[in-house]
């Protein structure tokens, strides 16, 4: 993934009624790993990772680069939200070179709309940063829940694919969609 380019980073923290995005900090990454560790995260994403691996993986201050959000509830890490640049890599033309809005929740915070409320924020602050810019966003078609936010948040189906051994949808978001 390549970075997003001019962007001024890290923003002030950004606050919602229940949440804080923010640059990642040292003490976030044992949550990160949590998050990678999940079986449940990884169902979608290719499975969990091991901890040892993950040990040996993440820096010191996790998805620390333009972007690249924690988020926090009540003072704990509880997930991610990135907006990364796609390089060529098994993706189709559509999504080479725009960016893609990804996001991971812990899964014992699934449920209470902390996703939905993370992404429509992230992409709020995304629209301000580069207003011209539209956001690509790319999941299984079995992970319905996520199929649901995409759409909530006003992405819009343009193309399902085949890559990592599923279907994928590919919703785009037009630049300038206001969030939820």
């Amino acid at each position: 993934m390549a970075y997003l380019g001019p962007v001024t980073w890290p923003p002030a923290p950004i606050r919602t009624g229940r949440l804080v995005l923010r640059a990642p900090e040292a003490r976030d990454r044992a949550a990160v790993i949590e998050l990678y560790a999940s079986p449940e995260v990884g169902t979608y994403i290719g499975g969990a990772r091991s901890r040892e691996e993950l040990e040996r993986a993440i820096p010191q201050v996790p998805t620390e680069r333009p972007g690249g959000f924690v988020v926090e509830l009540d003072g704990a890490t509880i997930g991610v939200v990135t907006l990364d640049r796609r390089d060529a890599e098994n993706f189709p033309r559509q999504v080479v070179g725009k960016v893609e809005l990804g996001y991971l929740i812990l899964p014992e915070f699934w449920g209470h709309g902390y996703a939905t409320e993370a992404c429509a924020v992230a992409l709020d602050w995304f629209a301000d940063a580069l207003p011209a810019e539209p956001v690509a966003l790319v999941t299984q078609t079995a992970n319905r829940p996520s199929v649901r936010l995409a759409e909530k948040l006003g992405f819009t189906e343009v193309e399902r694919f085949e890559a990592y051994g599923a279907e994928q949808w590919l919703g785009v978001r037009a630049a300038h969609v206001p969030s939820v």
